[in-house]
């Protein structure tokens, strides 16, 4: 009987052991098994010290313990947000401009908060051209989760998973905006940049969208664009090795990595629009040649 009873304890230890495991989800078990003696790095003890610096940080699984909120969020200033009393045209407007499929929604500044709005929910209640029935953007909203700069991104990555909520909010000490992140920007930092279905094919450094208009990589290499558009782009008396990338160029005519949407001007009539960057680099631009079709005029 003794041994019929130990083994029916140990079953349903472990059955429970099991279903508690499966409960805790994938991430938990990743973040809950490593350790920095798992790595053989040391995790800094100021959080501050990495502020700033998630640039030089290669991906990899120590970052979830290792990287604060703060060292990956969008800063406020670059936040595509809409008012809770935006008109049914100029959400759609917002989205088509933005390219994003979630936007936080506030009442009266950012800093009032009051959820999200998923292009999914919209399309499903008014369709792609935001018609249908009476539109009431306060109840389409979801959730949206609210962090600490100083949280790790392991734990909010973990909080994502358990509560379904892929966007939250940095708030500061004073209940402010002061960032925002998505799961995305959180596990980039673990396996590296993710490629979306809108980004160019492997190797592929540009394409012609239409006469005049082109949607290249950042990363691109200066001379060989200019060589395909038949256009100095290089300031007079600048070195060539001072700007390599097209990235690179966009970056010192503004003085700033630029946010998405950005419209950066050359001096030689040519446009740049950011298709696509983080708060530490430039992805992808569109460069609008003058004049033709595609083109700006001047």
């Amino acid at each position: 009987m003794g041994d019929n009873s130990d083994g029916s304890s140990n079953a349903a230890h472990g059955a429970r052991e099991e279903a508690e495991d499966r409960h805790s989800g994938f991430f938990s078990r990743i973040i809950g098994a490593l350790s920095p003696s798992d790595t053989g790095e040391k995790v800094p003890q100021d959080p501050s010290s990495m502020n700033g610096n998630a640039t030089n940080v290669p991906p990899g699984m120590v970052n979830l313990r290792r990287l604060r909120l703060e060292d990956v969020a969008i800063p406020k200033s670059e936040i595509v947000s809409v008012s809770a009393d935006i008109k049914m045209a100029r959400l759609v407007e917002r989205f088509r401009e933005s390219g994003l499929t979630r936007l936080p929604v506030y009442d009266g500044t950012l800093d009032t908060p009051i959820g999200l709005i998923h292009l999914k929910d919209f399309v499903l209640a008014h369709g792609f051209s935001g018609s249908g029935d009476r539109f009431d953007l306060r109840k389409l909203l979801r959730p949206l989760l609210y962090a600490p700069p100083s949280m790790p991104i392991g734990v909010l990555l973990q909080k994502m998973q358990a509560d379904r909520i892929y966007m939250a909010l940095v708030i500061d000490e004073y209940g402010g905006v002061d960032g925002l992140v998505t799961i995305e920007d959180l596990i980039e930092q673990v396996i590296g940049e993710i490629e979306d279905e809108h980004d160019l094919e492997e190797g592929t450094l540009w394409v012609k969208e239409k006469p005049g208009c082109y949607l290249a990589e950042a990363k691109a290499p200066l001379d060989e664009f200019e060589a395909e558009i038949g256009m100095r782009l290089h300031g007079e008396g600048e070195d060539d090795d001072e700007v390599g990338t097209l990235g690179g160029l966009v970056f010192l005519l503004s003085g700033h990595v630029p946010a998405r949407g950005e419209m950066i001007p050359h001096p030689e009539g040519v446009e740049f629009e950011v298709v696509d960057a983080d708060p530490r680099r430039i992805k992808r631009l569109r460069v609008r040649l003058p004049g033709g079709p595609g083109g700006v005029d001047v």
